[in-house]
């Protein structure tokens, strides 16, 4: 039995997107939560999960088997 206004499980999908470097900051790589079709992604800048502006790069996965990658990004993905 189904109850009125019971939430599904819904899956969260996110995109891989690059950061600039800023001052003494490196690039990272931040994860995007994807709230459309990756394929209406236009490469412009995306709000990551910590905070950061970050250009998506839809030919990426996250997670990212790079190195340089934001760990409150990678915490909060988990």
């Amino acid at each position: 039995m189904t109850m009125p206004g019971a939430l599904a499980a819904q899956t969260i999908v996110y995109a891989a997107a690059r950061s600039r470097a800023l001052g003494p900051t490196s690039a990272l790589w931040h994860a995007v939560e994807l709230h459309r079709p990756a394929a209406e992604l236009d490469g412009a800048c995306e709000l990551t999960l910590c905070g950061a502006l970050a250009r998506v790069m839809t030919e990426e996965q996250w997670p990212t088997a790079a190195r340089d990658v934001c760990p409150v990004c990678v915490t909060l993905t988990h």
